[in-house]
């Protein structure tokens, strides 16, 4: 049986050799950081196995074995330390090379614009990098979507914008010509329709205008207390004429008592324009329903539906978007600024933002509802859009504001 001191000898050379060869095992790896997964992990294996190796000699060598027997376990212990070192290195080398090139295929394929499954090479971090590499191929082939999308959209607003601004200038051109000919019997009238075009462009400039803002984040909101039926009320008056055209009449419910903490010009435009757009698509000689109601949230909804055909389901999500329209063989000239006689009358200021200013609808080039929801959001509400039976319903969803109460 062991004696203390002699078991404390064993663990201190053990200790020792140990200690020697991982040091000589860290120095290695230091030097080698910049090697391959298979070489590093070669040192580990190979400085564990000459710890044990030496460690185990060093004792043998206290316990004075005879020379027979210690070269037997010298060459016993070498040969199995080289045979389980090659192979440690053989199959470290088979499965990292594995690995490592299902990885590289694979992040080559997400370059190319492939969307991957999870290959899943073996290793557990190595699975986890490969799950990690599917989704993050999911998430670009969907940002790619996107991007396309937008810039087709984008593409598209800019052949709108640009016909919707041509239009205008074409008849400025054709009635100026006609003054200086001298071929119209009603030059002042001439002159109205002159300012009615350059009116429903100031509207268009201002409405890429207004959209810039809330797209950089620069609008400015003024917010107070606001009684939601007074800008009902302004918003139906100013579409009334419009309105009136098509027999359509706007019928209100559930107005009444309701306090928002908002800025009524910005609101005011948005509420127009969304009446604008009901009036614009429900059938002749029918009725559009203005409601409002509190949700449990502190947060009011405001409805407005008309009876019209409303929109694809697919197309539900994209409706806010700028550029956006309902069919592609829609004509810009059926999209374009409606303008009520208020406005072409010169009482109007052509802002559609309320206040009994003669409001005209916004330019046709998908900018009316992309405003919509940037001053909703802005308001930190947001817009649905639903297709309901018998009719279509847009909705916007604002909080009230606390500081309603408190002001």
């Amino acid at each position: 049986m062991l004696e203390p001191v002699e078991i404390a000898i064993i663990v201190l050379t053990t200790v020792v050799c140990t200690a020697a060869v991982m040091g000589v095992a860290l120095l290695a790896l230091r030097l080698n950081r910049r090697g391959s997964i298979a070489s590093q992990l070669t040192v580990v294996v190979a400085a564990a196995i000459v710890a044990i190796a030496a460690s185990t000699v060093a004792v043998v060598l206290e316990m004075f074995f005879s020379e027979h027997d210690l070269t037997v376990f010298v060459w016993v212990i070498g040969v199995s330390a080289v045979v389980s070192l090659a192979a440690s290195w053989l199959v470290i080398r088979v499965l990292a090379r594995r690995s490592a090139e299902t990885l590289k295929r694979t992040a080559e394929r997400i370059g190319d614009g492939a969307v991957v499954d999870d290959p899943r090479p073996g290793w557990r971090e190595f699975d986890e990098v490969s799950a990690q590499l599917a989704d993050a191929s999911e998430r670009l082939a969907a940002a790619r979507d996107e991007i396309t999308r937008l810039d087709e959209s984008r593409r598209q607003f800019f052949a709108w914008i640009s016909h919707d601004l041509r239009t205008p200038l074409a008849g400025i051109r054709a009635t100026t010509e006609a003054l200086e000919d001298g071929m119209t019997d009603d030059p002042a009238a001439s002159l109205r329709r002159i300012r009615s075009k350059v009116d429903t462009m100031n509207r268009m400039v201002d409405d890429l205008f207004q959209l810039s803002k809330l797209e950089s984040g620069t609008l400015e909101l003024h917010r107070e207390p606001v009684v939601l039926l007074d800008l009902i009320s302004d918003a139906v008056v100013d579409v009334a004429d419009f309105a009136r055209m098509r027999g359509i009449s706007i019928r209100r419910t559930g107005l009444e008592g309701h306090l928002l903490w908002a800025d009524p010009r910005e609101l005011t435009r948005a509420i127009g324009n969304l009446l604008v757009n009901g009036v614009r698509h429900a059938p002749n000689n029918s009725e559009i329903v203005v409601s409002a109601a509190t949700l449990d949230d502190d947060r009011l909804v405001l409805s407005i539906f008309d009876h019209g055909s409303g929109v694809a389901s697919e197309d539900l999500g994209r409706m806010f978007d700028v550029g956006w329209r309902g069919s592609a063989a829609r004509s810009a000239e059926g999209e374009r600024a409606v303008e009520v006689p208020g406005a072409q009358d010169g009482q109007g200021t052509g802002d559609g933002r309320g206040g009994g200013h003669g409001f005209v609808a916004t330019a046709g080039a998908g900018l009316g509802l992309a405003i919509v929801r940037g001053i909703i959001e802005a308001h930190d509400g947001e817009v649905v859009a639903e297709n309901l039976v018998g009719g279509f319903r847009l909705s916007v969803v604002l909080p009230t504001g606390q500081a309603c109460a408190s002001s």
